[in-house]
């Protein structure tokens, strides 16, 4: 019988061979000819709730595509949707994700199935597959089902995406299936007509109005020959999924299409049109030509393993914010508002926490794709005309997440380069209701503790408010951003000296015995007892060895707090110099954040979060540039790759890779709003900046394996400032930096070094 059963069995994989070239031929492969193809998705996709290496996921999708597409490895619901270490696929999920700790909305996902019946299950249907059968880039994904032998290739537009499937041949009909989640949480699906499907998900963590929906609509290109509904009761309302097959048993490849709105069905049917009448390798070549045409802005010249990391961190700088508006028919922009619930014409984006992205995310979409940060700019003054606040963490609409009123820096920016159809009126009006406000229920939005703050300088660290230093920081250096506004507007005087002495207000919390930022009471006492290495409770994600260097815009006067450049240079030099010693007392637990500063082996320096992620550049501010260009090469070799544990803590929408493309530059944004970036050191040989304005700025380092600046050229002439400037970058030009193995005086001199408020403030 087992003879027989074997024989059978061989002549059945003999027939299922003939004709099946298409099973036969392993992953699409290209030729890395284009800074896309350099790129790994997968780079950050090694971590957990413990450990984060990025805490990232494969983003399949267009440049701030609306939406995107990733391989789902965690169950529904889990904010790790896919991990690096997992060995099945649950399915292909379009998600709106931008980190695990806010998690998703409005997704679903789709899971090629072969057998006698399809498997709803998301335990039992998760197939095994390989990284060596994987081939991710951020314009396509395809994977190798084992346990199906199928083959899923998807290619994904702004909205709508092309699904490829290779199927093996089967005994019988009816084995071949499509399965559509579309989760819990409320959601529906029906069969429009033979050959489509139609629903939504209303799947979301928060941030959406009642009348919140994803629409989605999927095609084949053949007729539905049958369909099982499988609806049950879900986490808080229907989960509904289908299963479809096609009637053929042949080996061959089946193509379908998909597409979504938040708007309507209609809509998304509209969507749909972005790949309708075309192939899964016409959508995958439109959107590989779509990279490589806004990649080709910044062209570096070195190493390949460089040059994969900088593309890589490229890449992950232009998923967020998400675009979140459509195009109709008649060519209108228009959005779902996450804020009220209401269809709008204009730009709308989201999936941002601006506690993040302030820093160098924005900064780099205003300098390199300021077309792009035009539409955020508008975008921005619709959320505040939808809800009354600018939002400071938007997914899609408000969250109650971090803090700060950092939205004031993001609009500052962009402002003050002139990005973006703005009433300068009505930008002065959101900002100063952002500033004096906090949203009604979240109070993440606006100021929480304005009250306290406007009143003594500072949010007391004894009024219930957690984390009050970090605000009262942040706070003083939004005032700066606003007063910047107020002053280029020509706004009236009372205003801008409100805003321009409240911009001073950091110096209210330096304690002078300890050297150290500190909480304050409402009676002006310092905090007690008080550790500089507590992480949390008056600070945030951090303590005050991070938070103390948060005068992003006024660094001379931190220095004066300090006591001059010596004593400024060794508390910089102490974060290094120090153990990793830490106090977790506030969170009972060493945050993964914790983790991350403490086994990289730079002391009590913490890149793995935000806060400090600008400190190494503020040696340049205190005479001593060449200890900033040690440190910044330290960290771009050490901290990043392009490998799955590419990062040294939370990636964060993009905050992190751009502090690394700013920094392969040779410059970065220690204070945005500012036109100024403050020179680092480059890190390769060649760096063409091709501006959208048709200049180009080349960025030229001799001797580049060194890391220390002996000279700098621009245009010919010597160049001796430690800053470059917005206006320079744009006029384009040559900078020709000469690097030694050795520190020179190149920068030292008092006049070299950039920007400070105080120095303004007394003329």
């Amino acid at each position: 019988m087992r003879s027989k059963q074997y024989i059978l069995a061989l002549f059945m994989i003999l027939t299922v061979y003939q004709g099946q070239e298409l099973q036969a031929q392993p992953l699409a492969r290209v030729a890395h000819s284009s800074p896309v193809d350099l790129v790994n998705p997968l780079v950050g996709t090694l971590s957990s709730f413990e450990l984060s290496s990025g805490n990232t996921y494969p983003v399949i999708s267009r440049p701030w595509g609306m939406n995107s597409w990733t391989p789902q490895t965690g169950k529904m619901g889990d904010g790790w949707q896919y991990t690096y270490t997992a060995t099945k696929i649950r399915g292909l999920k379009q998600t709106h994700q931008p980190s695990p700790w806010i998690n998703d909305y409005g997704q679903f996902a789709l899971l090629p199935q072969v057998g006698e019946r399809p498997v709803f299950d998301e335990e039992q249907r998760a197939s095994w597959f390989s990284h060596k059968a994987e081939l991710a880039r951020p314009y396509c994904y395809e994977v190798y089902l084992a346990d199906y032998d199928t083959r899923v290739r998807l290619a994904p537009s702004e909205r709508a995406v092309v699904f490829e499937v290779d199927y093996p041949q089967t005994s019988l009909p009816h084995q071949r299936w499509v399965l559509l989640d579309a989760f819990d949480s409320g959601s529906e699906i029906k069969q429009l007509d033979s050959c489509t499907l139609v629903g939504f998900s209303r799947k979301n963590s928060g941030g959406v109005p009642e009348n919140f929906r994803n629409y989605f609509i999927v095609r084949f290109e053949e007729a539905i020959d049958k369909a099982y509904l499988h609806s049950s009761e879900g986490k808080s309302g229907t989960h509904a999924q289908i299963a479809v097959s096609l009637k053929a048993t042949e080996a061959r490849s089946i193509t379908f299409r998909v597409a979504s709105s938040f708007i309507s069905q209609a809509q998304a049917l509209q969507n749909l049109e972005e790949v309708l009448g075309k192939s899964y390798q016409d959508v995958r070549d439109e959107g590989r030509n779509e990279w490589n045409r806004l990649m080709h802005r910044i062209e570096v010249e070195d190493e390949e393993e460089k040059s994969r990391t900088f593309y890589s961190n490229l890449y992950r700088s232009m998923l967020f914010p998400r675009r979140f508006y459509e195009i109709t028919h008649q060519g209108d922009t228009l959005h779902y508002s996450p804020y009220n619930g209401q269809v709008l014409p204009g730009y709308m984006y989201t999936d941002t926490g601006f506690w993040d992205t302030f820093r160098s995310l924005f900064p780099l979409v205003n300098l390199v794709f300021p077309e792009e940060g035009a539409k955020m700019q508008e975008g921005l003054m619709n959320a505040y005309r939808e809800s009354g606040f600018f939002p400071e963490w938007a997914s899609p609409g408000h969250r109650d997440c971090m803090v700060g009123n950092n939205s004031a820096s993001v609009a500052a920016d962009a402002y003050l380069k002139g990005l973006g159809r703005v009433n300068t009126n009505e930008l002065i009006a959101a900002l100063e209701h952002g500033a004096n406000h906090v949203h009604p229920s979240i109070k993440s939005t606006g100021r929480l503790g304005y009250e306290h703050y406007n009143r003594l300088g500072y949010v007391p660290c004894d009024v219930g408010i957690n984390e009050s230093a970090a605000r009262s920081l942040e706070y003083a250096y939004n005032d700066w951003c606003i007063y910047q506004v107020l002053k280029r507007a020509g706004a009236k005087p009372a205003l801008q000296r409100l805003y321009k002495k409240r911009a001073m207000n950091y110096r209210n919390l330096f304690d002078t015995e300890t050297g150290w930022m500190r909480g304050r009471t409402q009676k002006g006492q310092f905090q007690t007892p008080f550790s500089p290495f507590k992480w949390g409770d008056a600070f945030t994600e951090g303590n005050a060895l991070h938070y103390t260097w948060s005068v992003f815009h006024d660094v001379q006067g931190l220095i004066d707090l300090m006591g001059g450049d010596e004593a400024f240079i060794s508390r910089l030099d102490s974060i290094f110099a120090l153990p990793p010693i830490f106090d977790d007392s506030y969170y009972g637990f060493v945050i993964h954040e914790i983790r991350e500063m403490q086994i990289m082996d730079m002391g009590n320096y913490a890149h793995g979060n935000q806060p400090i992620q600008h400190m190494i550049y503020l040696y340049n501010y205190a005479g001593q540039p060449h200890k900033a260009q040690h440190w910044i090469r330290q960290v771009m070799q050490r901290l990043y790759s392009h490998a799955p544990d590419g990062y040294c803590g939370d990636e964060d929408n993009g905050q992190t890779s751009a502090w690394y493309v700013f920094s392969a530059l040779g410059f970065y944004p220690v204070t945005p709003a500012l036109d100024q970036y403050v020179i680092g050191v480059p890190y390769f040989r060649s760096i063409r900046l091709n501006l959208p304005n048709g200049r180009t700025t080349v960025i030229e380092a001799k001797g580049a394996e060194y890391p220390y600046i002996q000279s700098v050229e621009r245009n010919g002439i010597p160049y001796n400032k430690t800053y470059v400037q917005y206006q320079d970058l744009l006029e384009g030009g040559r900078y020709i930096f000469t690097l030694g193995a050795k520190p020179s005086s190149w920068g030292t001199n008092p006049e070299a070094r950039p920007y400070s408020f105080s120095r303004e403030a007394t003329k």
